[in-house]
């Protein structure tokens, strides 16, 4: 099965699980996600299906949208509600708009440090490998950008927001350093991505929904159709001789004048057939075949 499958992730499974789930239902093998969702959140987690792994380089740098809820008064390890507690509870003494004030820290480009307890390579292995196996993980701050972070409401010790943020950002170590700002730790008690790049809540599919799909044809119905993907890169349809040209990695001239440097090339209203470089005026190079 070729696509592109946006699941609502529930809580409690790993990226790695979900991938185990959607190959039992869709009995294809070559299935990868585009980022990882640790197992406490939930939400948007988009899986490339068959010869659309291939794609994957172009979906890298989507920004992320999330809901969630930091409770304060200790931080974790692990920087969320899974992690073991790395002091004695501490009261929260800020208000809403105290703590509203302190998260100005986090909007615009910033240097973040990823947890250690994080999928972030090391030597091209992950950090969280590395720190369970009681190794010293010294991890580097990476450049992110923080769209938006809005505290939204407190009750008690827990603050629920919403946050925009770019590729590579980490929630958890917001929230574990807003709450070292507050002077009393936090920790982030639960996350929803409700978006990642064009993919939202409103076209996920839920795992219940993916196990009581009767057969692949029930199962390609709930995924987005081909030609929605990659918006930004316009598309063109070409007869079998063009086709031909392209599988043998052939520059060939297609009807395409937006001057856009990528374009998406059909055989039919749903069969891609690769992702060409533009050349020349209309004289194109295929960079990804998908056979």
């Amino acid at each position: 099965m070729n696509g592109l499958l946006v699941l609502d992730k529930p809580s409690g499974l790993t990226s790695h699980d979900v991938v185990a789930i959607v190959r039992r239902a869709t009995g294809e093998k070559s299935i990868g996600h585009l980022g990882t969702l640790d197992p406490m959140a939930t939400g948007v987690l988009p899986l490339l299906l068959g010869k659309y792994t291939r794609l994957a380089q172009f979906f890298g740098q989507a920004e992320k949208y999330y809901e969630g809820s930091i409770r304060f008064g200790f931080a974790t390890d692990t920087f969320d509600a899974e992690g073991t507690p790395a002091a004695d509870p501490k009261a929260l003494t800020c208000s809403l708009a105290e703590l509203r004030e302190l998260s100005r820290r986090f909007h615009g480009e910033i240097d973040q440090v990823p947890p250690i307890y994080s999928a972030k390579k090391i030597n091209g292995v992950a950090a969280h490998k590395l720190a369970r196996a009681g190794v010293e993980v010294a991890v580097k701050p990476a450049r992110i950008t923080i769209h938006d972070f809005k505290l939204l409401e407190l009750q008690g010790d827990v603050a629920a927001f919403e946050m925009h943020v770019s590729a590579g950002g980490y929630v958890r170590s917001v929230a574990h350093e807003l709450g070292q700002l507050a002077g009393c730790g936090a920790h982030l008690a639960s996350l929803r991505r409700t978006r990642a790049g064009m993919f939202s809540l409103n076209e996920a599919v839920t795992v219940e929904q993916l196990k009581q799909a009767a057969g692949p044809e029930e199962i390609e119905a709930l995924l987005p159709h081909p030609r929605t993907l990659l918006p930004e890169m316009p598309a063109v349809t070409v007869d079998a001789q063009m086709a031909g040209r392209l599988r043998n990695g052939m520059q060939v001239n297609l009807p395409e004048f937006s001057q856009a440097s990528l374009v998406k090339v059909f055989t039919s209203p749903t069969d891609l057939l690769a992702i060409t470089r533009r050349v020349a005026g209309t004289l194109m190079q295929p960079i990804v075949v998908m056979g």
